[in-house]
């Protein structure tokens, strides 16, 4: 029992000895984080400054473990452990001073860094050409495994040891204070959980380097789980390829993740996979690894045309930047794998890496950059467009539609919060700039009312809103009465007959007979708003009903109200609720 724990306060020494950065990052981030969440008295600026502490430690962590890899096969620990806490207090200084100037525009920053510095820590020993294959594939694959091994350790000892205080604080009435529960848990996510990846690591690079079996595990989930469901998922976006092809339509811009999501996880799977090719693996995994780049080409066409579509309409953005980096970059993963006769993996974090710094640091060619110029050339093309500069300021007289009010707004909206008040300023006359106070000037949702109030037209959508006259109904012949709420969702089933109700958005509308027969109610309501159209736009009717055929049932829905809201009748889009569907049978 002495000797057991001996080892493990010798395995515990080591981790202090060898990681004291990483473990300091850890320990300043737990403490900060509980002081976050307990402070609720904390003024706005000073949670705000606690709130930057936390981004840097916890990029600190993994940043700070990378340099000791880079250290631990070249040398020179101070100097280039020392370049690393100077760039973490750097970073400290990319973020503003007060809470309210931080924007979404940082979410783009901090995101990236967090990816790279995870990037880092893949190659972070491998600058050196001579490194082999097999011990980058070993390093890596041992940082995979100890990384969910951490997790599945960590839940457990917070779990018991949560359970343990409770138990104790019930059992013999302690009364802990409830903070304590709360201090257990961040403690043990954040610095238990480092200690126990720092404790699975060991000595570090040695440790991680060393040859070992592949484990079972990790080639059971790759062959018959993973590479499996990324072939059916591949057949899925193929398909989807030839449906657009068939219609010749445009690909939705959802699309993109999809391609990506199957990019990405694809190539973890070849890496996971990588020492089988020497072995006797499944014939999936074999055929996978062969064709995977491959299957890849026209999806990344795919890809394209999806991302371009959204880019020439609405410009870029950080989201879309990055969006097409990574198609760029999955591109020229395809070329390297394709082409080359040795391909090396290391080629894939380092390449991304590479790009990633590209699009962040690299001057007028960075995602922000691009981003700004790009949303500034589109206001300034809708100022253009609808005439709305004199002498190069708005004229507020002028009036756009709501498309280009919208689109307007969104783009004042976006600059505003990439900092460039001076350059929105610059289309406002003197006289309009007094009616603002501060420096925010742009009232968006509210803000841009201030500057756009005379630009934005009068809406053009017209509202009609027929309502019964009557508050009872004539039954007639009909056998049926069924609620609309009833006929929603799963539906009622009259006689071994189930009818399904589907309405969505004011726009769909349709009642559906044994999955088979269906009505669409949106032509028949649409010729009883007809009958009252260019009248008065609230009136009573006597005959608010409409009928149709659904199979072999006669269908009668009574209308206790209806609104229609329309700029056209292409647009149209129909209200009700709460009433009444008669059915009978016109034949057996």
């Amino acid at each position: 029992m002495n000797l057991k724990a001996q080892e493990i306060i010798l395995k515990a020494r080591k981790v202090v000895f060898n990681y004291p950065l990483v473990l300091l990052m850890s320990l300043v981030m737990t403490v900060e984080v509980i002081r976050i969440v307990q402070d609720n008295s904390a003024s706005e600026e000073r949670s705000f400054f606690i709130t930057k502490i936390i981004f840097v430690s916890a990029l600190g962590i993994s940043l700070m473990f990378g340099f000791k890899m880079w250290t631990q096969r070249s040398g020179n620990y101070y100097f280039k452990e020392l370049f690393g806490l100077l760039f973490l207090i750097g970073f400290y200084f990319v973020f503003p001073e007060k809470k309210e100037d931080f924007t979404e525009m940082y979410i783009f920053i901090l995101v990236p860094v967090f990816v790279l510095s995870h990037l880092f820590v893949a190659f972070a020993a491998y600058f050196n050409k001579g490194s082999s294959e097999k011990s980058f594939w070993q390093y890596n694959k041992n940082l995979f495994v100890h990384f969910f091994l951490t997790i599945v350790f960590t839940g457990v000892l917070t779990g018991g040891v949560e359970l343990a205080i409770w138990a104790v604080d019930r059992l013999f009435f302690m009364n802990f204070p409830n903070d304590v529960y709360l201090k257990t848990l961040f403690t043990l996510l954040i610095f238990g959980s480092t200690f126990i990846f720092l404790l699975f690591n060991e000595d570090g690079l040695v440790h991680l380097e060393k040859e070992g079996t592949y484990p079972v595990t990790l080639k059971f989930f790759t062959q018959f789980i993973l590479i499996p469901l990324l072939m059916i998922y591949v057949v899925i976006l193929y398909f989807y390829s030839v449906k657009i092809l068939i219609q010749w339509s445009l690909p939705q811009g959802w699309v993109t993740y999809l391609i990506l999501a199957y990019s990405v996880v694809g190539i973890l799977a070849l890496l996971l996979v990588y020492p089988l090719k020497e072995e006797r693996a499944k014939s999936w995994v074999k055929v996978f690894s062969k064709v995977f780049y491959y299957t890849l080409i026209p999806l990344l066409v795919l890809l394209f045309v999806a991302i371009f579509t959204r880019i020439l309409e609405y410009g870029f953005t950080e989201a879309r930047y990055f969006v097409l980096l990574l198609a760029l970059w999955l591109s020229l993963v395809v070329v390297y794998f394709v082409f080359m006769k040795k391909p090396s993996i290391k080629f894939i974090p380092i390449s991304l890496f590479l790009l990633g710094i590209f699009a962040l640091v690299f001057p007028y060619f960075n995602a922000l950059s691009v981003s700004k110029r790009s949303q500034k050339k589109g206001l300034e093309k809708i100022f253009i467009e609808n005439h709305l500069l004199v002498n190069g300021k708005i004229d507020f007289d002028k009036q756009i539609t709501d498309v280009e009010f919208r689109n307007l707004r969104s783009k004042f909206d976006y600059l505003e919060s990439r900092h460039q008040e001076a350059y929105l300023l610059s289309f406002i006359d003197e006289k309009t700039k007094t009616g603002f106070s501060g420096s925010k000037l742009w009232y968006l949702t509210n803000r841009l009312s201030k500057v756009a109030k005379i630009a934005q037209p009068p809406s053009q959508q017209e509202r009609l809103v027929l309502t019964a006259s009557e508050t009872y109904y004539k039954i007639n012949s009909y056998e049926y009465a069924v609620m609309q709420s009833s006929l929603l969702g799963k539906g009622v089933t009259i006689q071994g007959d189930h009818f399904q109700f589907e309405s969505k958005n004011g726009q769909t509308h349709v009642l559906i007979l044994n999955q088979k027969d269906s009505l669409d109610l949106r032509p028949l309501i649409e010729a009883l708003c007809q009958k009252y159209e260019g009248r008065v736009a609230n009136r009573k009717v006597d005959d608010l009903f409409i009928e149709g055929d659904l199979g072999k049932y006669q269908v009668k829905i009574v209308f206790n109200y209806l609104q229609r809201l329309s700029h056209s009748p292409k647009d149209a889009s129909y209200w009700f609720e709460n009433d009444l569907f008669f059915f009978r049978k016109t034949r057996p």
